[in-house]
This record gives C-alpha cells, sequence and structure tokens, in this order.
C-alpha cells in the first residue's frame, strides 16, 4: 500500500506540473492515465467515485 500510494503521489505531483506548463502530449495522457490507474487502488478510490457520482446527478438533475 506504501509503494502505491507513494507512486499515486509522485503521478499526481508530475500531472500537476504537466497541466501547469500546458504541456499537452502523449507524454502527459500516459501520465494522467497511470495517475489514474494507481489512485483506483488507494483509499481515495471510494470518495473519488463518490463525488463523480454526486457531480452527475447534480448535471442531470438540470
Amino acid at each position: 500500500m506504501a509503494i502505491t500510494l507513494s507512486l499515486a503521489v509522485l503521478l499526481g505531483l508530475a500531472l500537476f506540473v504537466l497541466v501547469r506548463l500546458r504541456y499537452v502530449g502523449f507524454g502527459s495522457a500516459l501520465t494522467a492515465a497511470a495517475f489514474g490507474f494507481f489512485l483506483a487502488s488507494t483509499g481515495a478510490a471510494g470518495p473519488v467515485n463518490a463525488l463523480v457520482d454526486a457531480l452527475l446527478g447534480a448535471i442531470s438533475s438540470f
């Protein structure tokens, strides 16, 4: 778990830098996909899924 969490944090920081520098390319897409993959295996997966469900529920009610 500790390795997965640290890798998720590292990929999240790399993705933040790529977005901040406005570098959009194949590398940033791979970074985003890897970040999502590793984030899904951490304890943050439940709250992230709940947030997305709530946002989709709010959007669909309009």
